[in-house]
């Protein structure tokens, strides 16, 4: 059931904003947390202020009054209670030196067979690790933090000023220590008192096989140390899969283009080719055309996080030699009176080269 704000504080609607600030001020004075220990009183304090941070200001009377409370919570007037008398269930005390260090982004380049099968690498990385000095307690050797003589340690103080509701007490961290409770007399000469220094390290990494650029290694607690010794964050590790002259990759498979010789078009052939991971053999059948796809099953791509590889995809490129000697070109002559070719014609329109050649065997 909502809550009528000017039943709260016990005024008509058409009342005025005098009369809404007195009743607000009586009603404050009398629920008073410092004043009123009685059970329900704190939490009657609060809707009498939140009731007064809606109808004291015009815009959001207007708005509530035409059946919207567009506040939410206990706003500004929620916050100073908040600061007033610590609800919310907050901690109090002084706050840890030790601070959880920030996570980290590399980038690393790794070549196309790196990812075939997966491979180790080192890298010399530049961050912040425990002070050897100080072991992370930011004091010079043999010296501690001694507790701050202003807040005795609390890591706060305390303050009393006027406002409309009488004498309020107000808690702030302490200016002394900066809210840690405890004053470092002596700092470690080593890290100027932050607990870690810089320093160049050298880190093993693993790159799973089939991994993608885009793709990111987690390594938990690879990261920078915090300050006052605090625990490490997480590194990423963000790839980057170099370009190679020959092969491309798509998906798990690998693609490279097949050069063929005319005269091996015509014929067929077989040979052998160097594919990133070793030697391949390969036939080629006779009548093979430009654009036709040899597939060599599993010389892909590990699977990542799963099992086999991908396949070896050899889009043909006929070649049609531009130089002949005067007997290989009697030859060509004898072949086209032989095979009475008919002349060039124009071809129907069809998609480009590179569309046709996904269509084969990318199913685009």
């Amino acid at each position: 059931m909502a809550v009528d704000h000017y039943e709260v504080l016990g005024v008509a609607r058409d009342a005025s904003a005098e009369d809404i600030r007195k009743a607000y001020r009586r009603l404050a004075r009398e629920l008073h947390p410092d004043v009123n220990q009685d059970e329900g009183a704190e939490d009657r304090f609060k809707q009498v202020t939140h009731a007064y941070e809606v109808l004291s200001d015009t815009q959001s009377r207007q708005r509530y009054d035409r059946g919207g409370d567009e506040q939410g919570g206990f706003g500004p007037f929620g916050d100073i209670f908040e600061t007033f008398f610590g609800g919310g269930g907050g901690t109090r005390g002084p706050r840890p030196r030790t601070e959880r260090g920030q996570d980290a982004l590399l980038r690393v380049e790794v070549d196309l067979i790196d990812v075939i099968f997966g491979t180790t690498t080192t890298l010399e990385i530049d961050t912040a690790v425990v002070c050897e000095s100080c072991q992370g307690s930011c004091c010079a050797p043999g010296t501690q933090p001694r507790t701050c003589d202003i807040c005795q340690g609390s890591g706060q103080v305390q303050r009393t000023v006027r406002s409309l509701l009488g004498n309020m007490v107000t808690q702030s961290p302490c200016g002394s220590c900066r809210g840690y409770g405890s004053v470092i007399d002596q700092p470690c000469p080593s890290c100027a008192g932050q607990g870690r220094v810089r320093s160049s390290q050298s880190l093993e990494v693993e790159i799973p096989a089939g991994i993608e650029t885009g793709q990111r290694i987690h390594m938990a607690g690879a990261g920078e140390v915090g300050h006052g010794g605090g625990p490490a964050g997480d590194l990423y590790l963000e790839i980057q899969v170099r370009a190679h002259d020959t092969f491309e990759r798509h998906g798990d498979d690998l693609v490279a283009t097949l050069d063929v010789d005319l005269i091996d078009a015509i014929l067929g052939s077989e040979t052998t080719i160097d594919a990133l991971d070793g030697p391949v053999e390969i036939t080629i059948r006779p009548g093979v055309q430009s654009e036709d796809v040899l597939t060599i099953k599993g010389r892909g791509v590990t699977k990542l996080r799963g099992a086999g590889r991908g396949d070896l995809k050899l889009p043909v490129h006929v070649v049609t030699p531009t130089k002949l000697a005067g007997k290989e070109i009697d030859l060509v002559k004898k072949l086209r009176e032989l095979r009475k070719p008919q002349p060039p014609t124009l071809k129907a329109n069809q998609s480009g080269t590179f569309q046709r050649l996904r269509e084969r065997f990318f199913g685009a």
